[in-house]
């Protein structure tokens, strides 16, 4: 998958809200060789590449200084608008090995949840990764169908991997797994002990009461 997006360096002493007013997102790239880099983005174009990308897809960056091979590390997004405001990208170096959580996709139908009445329960929703950027998945798909019994677990260890990526999350954790309802236990109705003894102890007494002659 080639993503690429295009970008322009910026003053940093440029003023973000004007930028963003003209439809632009601001942001910088940086890596473990690459000196900080302020730069600016079109907003469109950025929110596509962000939706097919994520944070674990290689972007292409298009640069007037030449092509940055980098992965989107952090977007702060306006709590109210919702919109980006500003985006972190970490650059690459050739043949640097990187960590990243890749989301997983959950699809296919369990048998347990269909006929069983169990519950799917979700335990995670992204896991580690280490690899060469190039071999890095955009998610993994996790098939349900697995879980055929109420016991049935899947296990981060069960996760295919791409050649050239390993696991770095626990191989022992759990991704997902089925739940069962408790019945709630039914409790006895209280009973007023002091009420029973008032009706018997009258109906001794009115049977003590001699008959009329």
């Amino acid at each position: 998958m080639n993503i690429t997006l295009k970008g322009e360096t910026r003053d940093p002493k440029s003023k973000l809200a004007a930028l963003r007013a003209e439809g632009f997102v601001p942001g910088v790239y940086y890596g473990h060789k690459e000196v900080a880099t302020p730069c600016v983005f079109p907003m469109v174009a950025f929110k596509k590449v962000w939706k097919s990308a994520g944070e674990s897809t290689v972007v292409t960056l298009e640069m007037p200084k030449g092509k940055v091979s980098a992965l989107i590390h952090e977007v702060q997004v306006d709590p109210v608008k919702g919109q980006p405001i500003h985006v972190d990208f970490y650059a690459l170096e050739k043949g640097q090995e990187v960590s990243v959580h890749i989301p997983l996709e959950f699809t296919g139908v369990s048998v347990a949840v269909k006929d069983l009445g169990g519950s799917l329960v979700k335990v995670l929703h992204e896991v580690e990764v280490k690899g060469q950027p190039e071999n890095l998945p955009h998610n993994f798909v996790i098939d349900i169908s697995a879980l055929e019994t109420l016991e049935s677990q899947i296990l981060a260890e069960s996760i295919i991997l791409p050649k050239g990526i390993t696991l770095v999350t626990h191989g022992a954790d759990v991704v997902a797994a089925i739940a069962v309802a408790k019945d709630e236990p039914i409790e006895a109705p209280v009973m007023d002990l002091s009420a029973i003894e008032v009706e018997k102890k009258g109906k001794k007494e009115e049977e003590e009461v001699p008959a009329a002659e």
